[in-house]
C-alpha cells in the first residue's frame, strides 16, 4: 500500500499538535472489505479526562484535475466514515489537505457546498513546515 506524498508531514504535524499516533495505517475489516485509513491518532483532553480519537486520510490534491481527485476522495471518506461507524464509532474521520489546495480548490463554491452537505472534517496542513494550520470545522 503506497503512502501519500505528505503522509509523514501530516503524521509529524499531528505529533507536534499533541496527538499520539496509534495506527499507521488504521486497518479495518468490515463486511468482507479491508480498509486502510492513513493514520489513527488519539489525544487526551485533560479537562475532560476523556480520550478523543481520530482517523486521518491524507491527500495531496496535486492531480491536474482537482475535481477528479475530490470525487475519488469524497467516495473514500464516505466509505471510511461508514466503516468507522460500524467498527470504531468514537473515532472521527478527518481529511488532511495541503494549504495550497485549501486556498484554491476548497475555496470554490462547489467544494464548500460538498463539504457542508457531506459534513467533511478537514485538517489544513503546511507540508514544508509539517504543522497543522487549521481544523475545519
Amino acid at each position: 500500500m503506497a503512502k501519500d506524498r505528505f503522509h509523514q508531514a501530516v503524521k509529524t504535524a499531528l505529533i507536534k499538535d499533541g496527538w499520539t499516533i496509534t495506527h499507521d495505517p488504521l486497518y479495518l475489516n468490515i463486511a468482507e472489505v479491508e480498509i486502510y485509513i492513513d493514520i489513527g491518532a488519539e489525544q487526551l483532553l485533560a479537562a475532560e479526562k476523556d480520550s478523543k480519537k481520530i482517523a486521518v486520510e491524507v491527500k495531496t490534491f496535486l492531480n491536474p484535475s482537482a475535481i477528479s481527485e475530490f470525487h475519488t476522495v469524497l467516495g473514500q471518506c464516505l466509505n471510511y466514515r461508514l466503516a468507522l461507524k460500524l467498527e470504531d464509532p468514537n473515532r472521527i474521520l478527518y481529511l488532511a489537505i495541503p494549504e495550497p489546495a485549501w486556498n484554491t480548490f476548497f475555496r470554490r463554491e462547489f467544494a464548500k457546498l460538498a463539504i457542508a452537505e457531506y459534513q467533511l472534517n478537514l485538517i489544513v496542513f503546511d507540508g514544508a513546515e509539517e504543522v497543522i494550520l487549521q481544523w475545519y470545522p
